[in-house]
Formats: structure tokens, sequence, C-alpha cells
């Protein structure tokens, strides 16, 4: 991979719709031209009429996969992963495939917000350790987390509330999570004129005590921080992982564009 085709001004850019879409605007202001690697086919959709070179649907299958998308598709001056903080499989996934073929990498890290009042637990053996008898909870985090942090809350004693993707694989994992109709809500987050409106009304109809959400920053854990003060709940946050050991990591737009410039 390495050689003067790498000296273009091109870049790989693995996002989701969080910052993605303003990280491709950044860039190509800049004269980078970008190429995008998303999951899915809606979150492709972020993307539409964006100054984009290509835009590719579909997990990257471990390193092999990634290996051959770099050769299909490069060369990449950089590749960026922007992907979710929690996306850690494919952080690490990364760098080996990058490693093998001398592709230089940056992680886009989202800034952490302050705890504040929040507590933080690193997994779902923590969790149910929490002193949560009785508490009435809801789990406002990935479907992949659902059916582990229920049964967690259900050992500390709690109750647990949900809420799920309206798709197939969101409705699946509240299945696996085993919450009863009554406990479960099937919405988008953030969705609507006013945004937490939902998630207000939710905690309010099932007498939330308790919120669980992910220290993933950016909106939606500044949402749940500013909804837990507003109406006196707790705020319990899934401890983010830390990037692979080695990682390059910068946490605002500036310092991506100052670093792909300068090395």
């Amino acid at each position: 991979m390495q050689g003067p085709a790498n000296d273009q001004r091109r870049v790989l850019l693995l996002a989701g719709t969080g910052e993605g879409p303003r990280l491709v605007q950044e860039l190509s202001r800049f004269n980078w031209r970008v190429s995008v690697s998303v999951v899915t086919s809606s979150a492709a959709k972020a993307y539409a009429g964006l100054p984009l070179e290509r835009i590719s649907i579909g997990a990257l299958q471990g390193v092999g996969g990634i290996i051959a998308a770099l050769h299909q598709a490069g060369p990449f001056r950089w590749v960026v992963d922007a992907t979710h903080p929690f996306a850690a499989q494919i952080s690490h996934s990364l760098v080996t495939a990058c490693a093998a073929v001398g592709q230089p990498l940056l992680r886009y890290e989202r800034r952490r917000e302050p705890l504040g009042a929040a507590s933080l637990v690193a997994d779902a053996e923590a969790l149910a350790l929490q002193p949560l008898q009785g508490q009435h909870l809801l789990l406002a985090i990935g479907g992949r987390h659902l059916p582990a942090m229920a049964a967690a809350i259900r050992r500390a004693g709690a109750i647990p509330y949900g809420r799920a993707l309206p798709s197939p694989d969101g409705l699946r994992a509240a299945l696996r999570a085993g919450l009863p109709p009554d406990h479960l809500a099937v919405v988008r987050p953030l969705q609507g004129e006013v945004p937490g409106a939902i998630e207000r009304s939710l905690c309010q109809r099932w007498g939330i005590g308790v919120v669980l959400c992910r220290q993933s920053g950016g909106v939606t854990e500044q949402l749940w921080h500013q909804l837990t003060t507003e109406l006196g709940l707790n705020l319990v946050l899934l401890r983010r992982p830390s990037p692979p050991d080695g990682m390059a990591c910068v946490e605002d737009v500036s310092s991506l564009l100052d670093r792909l410039e300068r090395d």
C-alpha cells in the first residue's frame, strides 16, 4: 500500500450517522477526496448529497475483509476510524489490517462528557452488584447489550424497561432480553420535533428511577445527562472501552485536519 500513489489526498472514512457526515463536509472543504464505509443502507442515507468519491455499504468482515477493501478501493493516504466508541472489534481489526499493509490509520474519538452526577459501571457483572432493588430502570442502550444488561439488572433486583429500533434486529434483541410488551417502546432515539421528548415521556409513563446508557459521548449521552438531571433520576453509564493500544487518536475536527496534513 505504500508508495507515491498514497500521497494523493484520498481518505477512507469508517463512520456512522453521528460524526460521519460532518467529517465528510470538513474534509472536502480542505480538498480531501473522501470515500465512506458504513454498515447499513439506512446509515448511507445520511450521506446523500455529500461530495463523496464513493460509499460502500456492509460490514467489513474482519482483518481479511478490511485488507481486501483497501486493495480494491485504495490507495488511500489515510484511513480514519470514526466508528462508534463501543464498536471495539472493528477498531482492533483496523489496527491489525492497516499495519499489515502499511496503511496510515487515525482514530477520531468522541470527546468524553463530564461525568457529573452519573456513576460508571464496567460491565454487566458490575451492574448486577448495584443497589437497584425495586427500581424501574430504563435500558437506553444498543440492542447488542440489551439481553446481558436486562439479565444483570434483574439480578440486582430492578425492573427493566427498554426501547427497540423498528427493525427485525432491534425487535429480536428486545425479545432475547425478555422484555414484556408493556415494558418496551419501539422507537428511534431522538426522534420528533423536540429531541428527547419521547424519552422524557417514557421515563414519566413508566415511573423510571434509573437510566442506563453507554458512555458514548455525543448528543445521546448529553441528552441523558440533561434529562436525568431535570427529572431527578439516577444515571448509570456503561464505561466506554479504550481504543486499541498504540492507536493514534484525535478528539476534534481541527486536530484531525492538522494530523492529516502534518503526517
